[in-house]
């Protein structure tokens, strides 16, 4: 980590719990930036668009803007933009990120004439009813290609974990007998354009989240050095389970500033 220059860090779950910040992550991540790290804030949120997530976190004190996060959704659109261009999307998602979907063709949800190219997926909500989910299964069956922005199987609120997309992604993929293009975490496209985004190397950076396999491992695998938090959806039976060991695991984002002081020492 001597060499390291920039910080990507996860959102829900490492500096907010249902948008409220952990204790200490407003002055861990100034303290980063004023240490002179780059900082990237990665997420897979899919219920807000980067403009609403910034100014949510800027009312509760992090120095942050919009060009300072990268979401799901804005990966997926440029996502498509290249291996897709042109498609038609049936999107299932449970709230507004059109403003981040940029040049996609969404299809409106009441309409059940037009025959979509790509069945999207976001984040799980009321949404997700039956009749959503087999619309999108016969879409799959007359050759619909399916493209997920995750594969989050459950994430933290302040009322506990909730299931997220990534439980009805497995069962649309096993009975449509299809597999899913990833465009956020874990995606090694995601990371990648995570560190383009900061103009540094996978060994210049490190990756600070709560999900060991998607957000820490799945960082490794790309190059870049894994940071797991306790907290958000971290579970130990999780980290035990996990098919792979975190770089460093470290109680909460409070503690970052002086991991990346230790290895600067080092």
């Amino acid at each position: 980590m001597e060499s390291v220059r920039a910080v990507l860090i996860d959102i829900d779950g490492v500096l907010t719990v249902s948008w409220r910040p952990l204790p200490g992550a407003v002055e861990a991540l100034r303290e980063v930036r004023e240490a002179g790290f780059g900082v990237l804030l990665v997420t897979n949120t899919t219920s807000r668009t980067r403009a609403s997530i910034a100014g949510t976190l800027a009312e509760a004190g992090f120095p942050v803007s919009a060009e300072d996060i990268l979401t799901a959704p804005a990966a997926t659109a440029a996502y498509l933009a290249e291996h897709h261009p042109g498609a038609r999307c049936a999107l299932l998602n449970s709230g507004d990120i059109a403003e981040d979907l940029d040049g996609v063709t969404v299809l409106e949800a009441g309409d059940t004439e037009a025959v979509p190219d790509v069945v999207l997926v976001g984040g799980a909500g009321p949404e997700f009813g039956y009749a959503a989910l087999d619309r999108a299964f016969g879409h799959l069956r007359r050759g619909a290609r399916l493209v997920a922005m995750h594969r989050n199987l459950y994430w933290r609120t302040a009322e506990g974990l909730r299931l997220d997309s990534g439980a009805f992604l497995a069962g649309l993929e096993r009975a449509a007998r299809v597999e899913a293009e990833i465009t956020g975490k874990p995606a090694r496209a995601f990371f990648a354009s995570a560190l383009a985004r900061l103009g540094v190397g996978a060994q210049e950076a490190v990756m600070v989240g709560d999900d060991v396999e998607s957000d820490v491992l799945a960082a490794q695998r790309a190059g870049v050095t894994g940071v797991l938090v306790r907290t958000g959806k971290f579970q130990p039976e999780t980290l035990r389970a996990a098919d792979g060991t975190p770089d460093h695991v470290i109680d909460s984002v409070a503690d970052l500033p002086a991991l990346l002081r230790g290895s600067a020492q080092q």
